[in-house]
């Protein structure tokens, strides 16, 4: 089974045990409390097979065809542009004959990063949700920006995760900015220091979900989300800071009282800050924690078969090379031949990223040996004229220069830079013996006038280029060209074309 199902067996076995009541079991499930029940009267009755889905890995029969839903995106983009989605529902409809229901064609344009116009949200009455029952059901994570060494470093974040049943600061780390990698470090500790929760409550940061209004989702989800799925752990998004409002108090608190301890501890990096952290938050949790309700705790362990080290990676998919290589972020890294497989030429591995940078390449779930190759050497680098500019290049970054390359590197680099040097004397001469081409001004036509006139009509009422280009149905290149230019451009005679002009004016048919 999965990780998921799992994390919900053990949920439902606490509602069964009339340890939970089944409203927070359906928050920590991440399901509404009417399909909680349905879970329940089913896994009493066929027990834990009853949390597979039966149409797992079917298409279903009433999904939009692909075709339907790139048709519906395309219209939404040109003619349809600008119209919210119940009107554009109505739209598509009445005009173009395409029958889906609004959430349907919402789902469409918001997967492809098109976004209402117009947005409506009617106030709701809020009601204060109670603490969970057991440590390790839910944990809420959040970054906090602020100035931790004052005057002595810049600022940096704190990355924190909250136990929700008894407030305890579970995992907390400096890093230099919120982002995947930071949180991968701070999961990866709680993991290893407490367990696997079953649930993690988090804000819509572009960590942990994409944004469609930003555009298009590119990927299924973020490199956190694939590792909470992993772990099978249940992401819950906050839709306002409010609600996630024990780790912002938690966050308030540390900054009020954690600078001032770093201040007395003397740190002044972000390492020793880090070192200092690990030493407090004991005393921090010991003054501000509380007892949950029900002592038991949900942390799962580590299933023998996860690794955590491969799990709590950022991976990419990489195809190998015929020459048994993968390049990663200007890196190539050398596959070693293993015993069962002398070559991995062709197929696809995933190279997965440690957050404190160390590489592993998997294939089939089994990791690859590799090397990876050493850089050239920065002394045969340049911009492409043969030297440096000032202030760059080997001398100035302390490498060795000429003078410490051994012969065939010294042999190297005088044939680079002799091949540059001819290079550039023949493209002067070649320049020198171009013949200067003389041209004449074509008179615009009607089409160009009209646009010029437009565009200028448009740019003196203060409208951007975007805008125009959209009001005036042309591409921006074309809109950016009539708005600089102070006549119509139009475009220009060749020499050949001049002569030939010419001629017809001096011949005794242009005459009569």
């Amino acid at each position: 089974m999965q990780q998921r199902e799992q994390a919900r067996i053990q949920v439902l076995n606490t509602v069964l045990e009339y340890q939970l009541p089944i409203a927070q079991a359906a928050e920590i499930m991440g399901v509404s409390e009417r399909h909680a029940k349905r879970l329940l009267a089913a896994y009493r009755k066929e027990g834990p097979a009853a949390l597979a889905h039966g149409n797992r890995g079917r298409r279903p029969h009433n999904a939009v065809p692909e075709a339907a839903a790139a048709a519906v995106v395309k219209l939404a983009s040109n003619g349809y542009a600008g119209a919210n989605h119940s009107h554009f529902t109505e739209l598509l409809r009445e005009r173009e004959g395409i029958d889906l229901s609004r959430p349907t064609v919402r789902r469409i344009l918001v997967k492809a990063g098109i976004g209402s116009p117009r947005s409506r949200r009617s106030q709701q009455h809020r009601f204060r949700r109670k603490r969970m029952p057991q440590e390790g059901m839910l944990v809420q994570v959040d970054g906090s920006p602020h100035a931790w060494l004052e005057e002595r470093a810049d600022k940096f974040d704190l990355l924190l995760a909250v136990d929700d049943a008894t407030g305890t600061v579970a995992q907390a780390i400096f890093h230099h900015t919120e982002d995947t990698r930071g949180y991968l470090v701070l999961l990866e500790g709680l993991v290893e220091q407490w367990g696997i929760p079953l649930a993690l409550y988090s804000d819509r940061h572009a960590a942990f979900k994409y944004n469609a209004r930003q555009g298009p989702v590119l990927y299924e989800s973020t490199q956190f989300a694939t590792v909470m799925r992993e772990l099978g752990i249940q992401q819950i998004f906050a839709m306002s800071p409010q609600a996630k409002g024990r780790v912002e108090r938690m966050a308030s608190t540390f900054q009020d009282r954690l600078v001032t301890e770093l201040r007395l501890a003397g740190a002044t990096t972000m390492e020793e800050a880090n070192e200092f952290l690990q030493e407090y938050l004991p005393r921090f949790n010991a003054r501000f924690a509380v007892a949950a309700e029900q002592a038991e705790s949900a942390y799962r362990r580590v299933p023998e078969d996860l690794s955590l080290t491969e799990t709590v990676s950022i991976r990419h998919t990489r195809k190998v090379a015929r020459d048994n290589t993968v390049k990663y972020q200007w890196r190539v890294l050398q596959l070693l031949p293993g015993e069962e497989r002398p070559s991995y030429a062709g197929l696809q591995v995933e190279v997965l990223e440690r957050a404190d940078g160390e590489l592993m390449i998997r294939y089939q779930g089994e990791i690859v040996d590799f090397q990876e190759e050493a850089l050239r050497t920065p002394a045969l680098w340049g911009d492409g004229s043969g030297t440096f500019p000032t202030g760059e290049g080997p001398e100035a970054a302390g490498e060795p220069t000429s003078g410490h390359l051994d012969r065939d590197q010294r042999k190297l680099l005088a044939a680079l830079e002799s091949s540059v040097e001819k290079r550039a004397k023949a493209k002067k001469a070649a320049d020198q013996a171009k013949p200067v081409r003389n041209r004449l001004e074509r008179k615009p036509t009607p089409t160009q006038q009209a646009r010029w006139e437009a565009v200028q009509l448009a740019k003196s009422q203060g409208l951007s280029l975007r805008a125009i280009a959209r009001e005036l149905g042309m591409s921006r290149v074309t809109t950016r060209k009539y708005a600089v230019a102070e006549s119509p451009p139009t475009k220009l005679f060749s020499a050949r074309e001049r002569a030939k002009a010419e001629d017809l004016a001096q011949s005794p048919m242009a005459a009569d």
